[in-house]
């Protein structure tokens, strides 16, 4: 019987303190508010274990980053505030964050609509970024998968990305706004580490990968103007076995090698190519296709090749960066060859990113191989001045029939081959 009761008191005693527990539960959901509650009972995850919703999709040193939830990334970026918004890429914007330790970071907001692209390029992103690792590739912080929201946090770059710089008010010094002006020291510096961070995912990386997107828009620049590639979700693994891939295009058209954009044959050298128009647009402050200019000087390259086979290529140059100081001549023409080098018509007589490393760091002194014509754009059905041009060519060139018949891309736009638009 004494069993029986002391049984009987202990039963008495969880019950009371159950209904204990379930009163103090509800004054806090009354006072408190059922979102907070639902914050506070949701089970707290280790930042290094791996959510569920990415297994069997995702591969790589995942646990190297952190998992955000929304509510905070919603915090951080002021409820992705307009004025926080940093820039807007091909899949979605990204904004300025302050996190709760006062660190900054850069969180992209991917748009995963019916066509899934968001949601193809979050896994390629976290996959391809959290397998590699160099100074000069921008690193990944973490990540936020949390119903439809797929968002990427990254390291913050105080000077934003380089095109900003090269084709924005920050070109003219002393303008007062807010963006600085780089000299040719600090431009060749960049072209430098862009080199080096494609070097690295062409040949050192334990996983050959292709770019497939480098361009202005896509490279970061740190406190100390040292150049970070950024925005993966383009890349493609490349098996070592290959010789190229055949696939679809995808990219930016005005960086894009012929041989890609024409027949969907990707190599490493394709990023090569964009590497170069890359360069030469560093050096002139010119975007690769600009209608607005002369004839003669609205494709980069075409005008490049122009200048050099006239020996007047310094005329290339930005005339702010030859006024600046850190200006050598002998210099900027090695690295204007070298730029023409990689946007040569074939594959094949492109240089491989580690001889263009090699060759950007070498004495001034030492020979460059010279480079042939590379690959412009047929414009034969053009008029000269683009104000004028005929209405039928222009919706030629609106279709993308139009670029499977020409020799190189030229105009800027992701993904949807428009024009001028």
């Amino acid at each position: 019987m004494a069993v029986s009761g002391t049984g009987a008191v202990f039963l008495a005693l969880i019950i009371a303190l159950l209904v204990v527990i379930i009163i103090l539960l509800g004054i806090c959901w009354r006072f408190l508010g059922p979102g907070i509650m639902r914050r506070l009972l949701r089970p707290r995850r280790c930042p290094s274990e791996l959510p569920e919703y990415f297994s069997g999709n995702m591969s790589g040193n995942l646990r190297t980053i952190t998992y955000f939830d929304y509510a905070t990334l919603k915090k951080a970026t002021r409820d992705f505030h307009q004025k926080n918004q940093l820039g807007r890429g091909g899949f979605g914007p990204v904004y300025l964050g302050k996190l709760d330790d006062g660190k900054k970071v850069a969180v992209k907001q991917l748009s995963v609509g019916k066509s899934g692209q968001g949601e193809s390029e979050f896994f390629v992103e976290v996959n391809m970024i959290t397998s590699i690792q160099h100074k000069n590739l921008v690193r990944l912080v973490g990540c936020c998968s949390e119903g439809t929201q797929r968002l990427l946090v990254y390291e913050y770059m105080k000077n934003k990305s380089l095109d900003k710089i090269l084709f924005g008010k920050a070109n003219i010094p002393h303008r007062g706004d807010g963006l600085p002006f780089l000299n040719w020291k600090t431009r060749h510096q960049i072209i430098v580490g862009i080199a080096r961070g494609l070097q690295y995912l062409h040949e050192e990386s334990n996983l050959r990968i292709v770019h497939r997107d480098i361009k202005a828009s896509n490279i970061l620049l740190d406190d100390k103007f040292q150049p970070k590639i950024s925005d993966f979700g383009l890349a493609r693994f490349f098996p070592e076995d290959q010789t190229y891939l055949s696939t679809a295009f995808a990219g930016t058209l005005g960086y894009t090698a012929p041989e890609y954009a024409i027949r969907g044959e990707l190599t490493v050298k394709a990023d090569t190519y964009s590497f170069g128009v890359l360069v030469l647009e560093i050096i002139s402050s010119m975007k690769n296709t600009d209608l607005t200019l002369p004839n003669e000087m609205q494709y980069l390259p075409e005008h490049a090749w122009r200048l050099y086979e006239q020996k007047k290529v310094l005329e290339l140059v930005d005339a702010k960066v030859q006024a600046g100081e850190g200006f050598e001549e002998k210099e900027v023409m090695q690295v204007c060859q070298i730029a023409l080098l990689c946007v040569q018509p074939y594959p094949d007589s492109r240089p491989a990113m580690s001889e263009a490393v090699r060759m950007l760091t070498m004495k001034t002194d030492q020979t460059i191989p010279p480079p042939l014509k590379p690959a412009f754009l047929d414009r034969k059905n053009l008029n000269r001045d683009n104000k004028d041009a005929d209405t039928s060519t222009m919706e030629m060139m609106r279709s993308p029939a139009y670029w499977m018949m020409t020799p190189s891309p030229a105009v800027d736009r992701p993904y949807d081959m428009s024009f001028g638009k």
